[in-house]
């Protein structure tokens, strides 16, 4: 996430709050200039799955930011409430949400996982039918203090 402080409310469009993150429905979404089909398709997200945030709503359409900090707008369609995170550097799978507990694997960077929740020092996960715990760091697609654990 970009380092500036982002304000939380809640969207009268979707009634959710936002910022709020979710994945990509499909493996291909158009992003777009604007909030309409007219605008220019600028970019073209080729990953199912992949966490975005929402950072803004309008009737039928969100602008998301991508785990690069680009910014586009999406159909709200395209989008899934799916809890996913994305590994942004190589990280270590953990028994337990104590950073000392004993690991269980190693997971590379841009793997994609289910996001079960997080406390404010580590995030819950799984993959491959295992869980785990990961530090916050190392991942893209998660708040401690949104996440409900």
């Amino acid at each position: 996430m970009q380092a500036e402080e982002l304000v939380v409310r809640t969207s009268k469009f979707s009634g959710k709050q936002v910022p709020r993150f979710e994945s990509l429905r499909y493996s291909a979404v158009h992003g777009r200039q604007g909030p309409s089909l007219d605008h220019p398709i600028v970019w073209r997200y080729e990953r199912l799955g992949l966490p975005v945030l929402i950072v803004r709503e309008t009737h039928g359409w969100r602008r998301i930011r991508d785990p690069h900090g680009d910014e586009v707008w999406v159909q709200a369609r395209m989008l899934s409430q799916q809890r996913r995170s994305l590994i942004v550097r190589d990280a270590v799978l953990r028994a337990d949400a104590d950073a000392s507990s004993k690991p269980i694997a190693e997971l590379k960077a841009g793997a994609l996982l289910d996001l079960i929740g997080c406390t404010e020092t580590a995030c819950q996960i799984s993959v491959d039918r295992t869980s785990g715990w990961v530090d916050p760091l190392d991942i893209w697609g998660a708040e401690p203090e949104t996440s409900g654990l």
